[in-house]
């Protein structure tokens, strides 16, 4: 059981890394920009934690697959690493 979640937050964060990329992949690309430089706007900007919480999007198709395939604990893990997302953008926002 906790072997199960574990593998679950696991796939969430992974899942909510490569959100990450693909979303600031895409914003350099609408905006004409390097990919690096990207990034460095939104940080520098204190804006990081918008491409936190649009990077959890994909935890979504985690969460549902794993619900698709009876894997109940693996999909409570997916859940629990979008909080911990949630958690940081927040923790960003506001301080």
């Amino acid at each position: 059981m906790k072997k199960e979640i574990f593998t679950g937050v696991l796939v969430g964060l992974i899942c909510n890394a490569v959100g990450i990329i693909i979303t600031t992949f895409i914003v350099s690309k609408v905006k004409n920009l390097e990919f690096e430089s990207t990034f460095n706007l939104y940080y520098q900007s204190s804006n990081l934690w918008m491409l936190i919480t649009l990077g959890a999007l994909p935890n979504l198709l985690a969460f549902f697959g794993f619900l698709r395939i009876n894997r109940e604990y693996r999909a409570r893990g997916v859940l629990l690493a979008t909080f911990v997302a949630a958690i940081t953008s927040y923790l960003i926002y506001f301080f």
